[in-house]
């Protein structure tokens, strides 16, 4: 498959610059891969589409307010530190991006307030820099108080106090991730109860996104194309009851792309999962299919997107486009806030 096979028109106006309230109120397209057939729903109906038995698979790493604006010592220009992750705890020394990068050099220092600052000790990429902070305490109190909703570079808008809540999955557990699962910001406490009540088990992987889910794909030859590494956790617990599920021939349904990812990565060769911990920068685009993910909860993705292509492994490319033709032909928003497809 080649780059220019996932693109397609998006008009501005459907990117959602705010979520629905309530969360389960959004749109729902479900694509049938066994007919082809498209058809439109609230994302309250989802539960139409999972049986007793079942297991629903959510991404529970929790999105922090990893954008800090300082300034700089002496000049006193702006500069936003955007944190990526922490490499060490004991000198608090983090991977980050700057803005702007020409004005923050090695042996630079940025101020936060009075007393908080970072030194640049690194440099990684033509924006990237390795710093350190000068505190050593409970560095995430700092953080929560000081920095931002990292909303998508889509979303032309500052965040508000409302991101920090409305851009958070309302299982969000495990601290570490620059970008939300957005598939997972569709369900409420009382609609996963309403499954459990249906007899649906619930099973929590953790897989920190990082900025690279943004990244363009900038090789037409996909093969030539490397993803960003970023974290995960399968607990032994969760891989039991998917497994069980798996053996009992019920379905998995993987609530979101980094969900699919991680279970996809720890396959075994009686197709079922084993539990562990990691990195992953397993890329999943066609002619691949899954071997683990029955059904898939996602959102509508970016042109050209290795979101995009993975849905496309899922699905097939020409019934995944005819969705997305239709998805803006019925004015549905698209992206991180926008609404939700279900491919079963």
């Amino acid at each position: 498959m080649k780059l220019s096979q996932f693109k397609y028109p998006i008009p501005k106006n459907l990117i959602a610059k705010n979520p629905k309230n309530p969360r389960d109120t959004c749109k729902l397209m479900v694509v049938n891969r066994v007919t082809g057939e498209l058809s439109s729903h609230k994302f309250k109906d989802v539960l139409n589409y999972i049986e007793e038995g079942d297991v629903l698979v959510l991404n529970d790493s929790k999105v922090f307010n990893a954008r800090l604006f300082g300034t700089k010592e002496k000049t006193k220009a702006k500069i936003e530190v955007f944190l990526l992750r922490q490499l060490s705890t004991e000198e608090n020394i983090w991977d980050v991006v700057v803005d702007p990068a020409r004005k923050v050099r090695i042996g630079n220092r940025i101020f936060f307030t009075k007393n908080l600052y970072c030194e640049v000790i690194d440099n990684t990429t033509s924006r990237g820099r390795i710093v350190r902070f000068n505190y050593n305490g409970d560095f995430s109190k700092y953080i929560d108080k000081l920095g931002k909703t990292p909303l998508p570079p889509y979303i032309k808008r500052d965040a508000t106090d409302k991101d920090k809540e409305d851009y958070q999955t309302v299982y969000a557990k495990h601290v570490g991730s620059v970008a939300a699962p957005t598939a997972g910001l569709h369900f409420t406490k009382e609609l996963l109860k309403k499954a459990q009540a249906k007899g649906v088990k619930l099973a929590y992987i953790t897989l920190h996104i990082g900025l690279g889910t943004f990244r363009l794909v900038e090789v037409e030859d996909l093969s030539k194309h490397r993803m960003d590494s970023e974290y995960y956790e399968l607990t032994k617990e969760s891989a039991d009851i998917i497994n069980h599920a798996i053996s009992k021939r019920k379905k998995v349904i993987a609530v979101g792309t980094s969900v699919a990812r991680v279970l996809e990565s720890n396959v075994i060769t009686t197709k079922h999962v084993r539990f562990g911990k990691g990195w992953t920068d397993k890329f999943i685009h066609p002619p691949q299919s899954l071997r683990i993910v029955d059904k898939l909860i996602t959102n509508f993705h970016m042109p050209q997107s290795t979101l995009l292509m993975l849905v496309c492994a899922m699905a097939d490319r020409d019934l995944v486009m005819k969705a997305y033709k239709k998805a803006v032909k019925e004015k549905y928003r698209f992206y991180s806030y926008g609404d939700a497809m279900m491919i079963v």
